[in-house]
């Protein structure tokens, strides 16, 4: 009933234009390993020269690198440690003059917790 066969139709190209697709793919795969290649062999160039010019300067240069990473590493330690100290002594300050700093809570608990077991332990014969 209303059945129509179906059509395939093949678009059929001409052989010169499937010739210059070849071509043209051919031409842009060539023009890419050739860019390939040479970036390879530039890398090799620069990593040759690299290594060399790191040889005759390492007696300077690693020497070198370790005091600057040694004197950063000093400097963001001694950084760190200062506001460490800063915090806790503000921490410190605002617990001694009422203010309830964050962890008082805890900190009360624990020291109940501990004059209570130290109590135990005197009561002990």
């Amino acid at each position: 009933m209303g059945e129509h066969p179906r059509r395939i139709t093949h678009h059929h190209h001409p052989h010169s234009y499937q010739a210059v697709k070849a071509v043209t793919a051919a031409t842009a795969g060539g023009s890419l390993l050739v860019l390939s290649c040479l970036t390879l062999t530039g890398t090799v160039i620069a990593l040759t020269i690299g290594t060399l010019l790191l040889l005759i300067f390492s007696p300077v240069l690693v020497p070198t690198f370790i005091t600057v990473v040694l004197l950063i590493t000093g400097f963001l330690a001694s950084g760190g440690f200062g506001v460490a100290a800063i915090t806790v002594l503000s921490w410190m300050y605002r617990y001694a003059t009422g203010r309830h700093p964050p962890g008082t809570d805890l900190l009360d608990q624990a020291r109940m917790k501990l004059a209570s077991k130290t109590g135990l332990m005197k009561d002990k014969p």
